[in-house]
């Protein structure tokens, strides 16, 4: 099966049964007169064949300073941001004692009655905690994203 080959053709050309046969197998031919210009274009096409590198990057802390239960939602956490700062889609590691014992999201980040998408430190927030409920005060919230990064050859 050649379809979605390529046929790379150095200070050459293809010949006339060579591009009809190309043309009805889908392949493609390029031709390059400078051999850096070939180079180029091959580790680009393979480079866009991996996958990105995921990389995880810490935005922010909230220490627990109250929780509140609410019979239709669950607990809530009072917090303060105590660094960086905290994104309604940010991910979340619950660390008691310096031990995580949960990792998951946000459901919802308020502040004060107002569903907000971030809370910068050194201001007060609610979060509560996607399919979680075990929050105690003292317990730190650890927000982090995932960045995707290109990779290269």
């Amino acid at each position: 099966n050649t379809a979605h080959a390529h046929i790379i053709g150095f200070n050459v050309r293809a010949n006339a049964q060579a591009r009809q046969l190309s043309k009805r197998d889908g392949v493609t031919i390029k031709y390059y007169n400078v051999i850096y210009n070939a180079l180029d274009d091959v580790k680009a096409a393979m480079e866009g064949l991996l996958s990105p590198e995921e990389k995880e990057k810490i935005i922010g802390y909230a220490e627990i300073r109250q929780v509140f239960s609410i019979s239709s939602v669950g607990n809530i956490a009072g917090c303060m941001v105590t660094e960086g700062f905290v994104t309604r889609d940010s991910k979340l590691r619950l660390l008691r004692d310096d031990v995580v014992v949960y990792e998951g999201e946000i459901d919802t980040l308020r502040r004060e009655k107002d569903d907000v998408k971030e809370v910068k430190q050194n201001f007060e927030c609610g979060i509560s905690i996607e399919k979680y409920d075990d929050i105690k005060v003292g317990d730190i919230i650890e927000a982090y994203i995932i960045e995707e990064i290109a990779r290269t050859l």
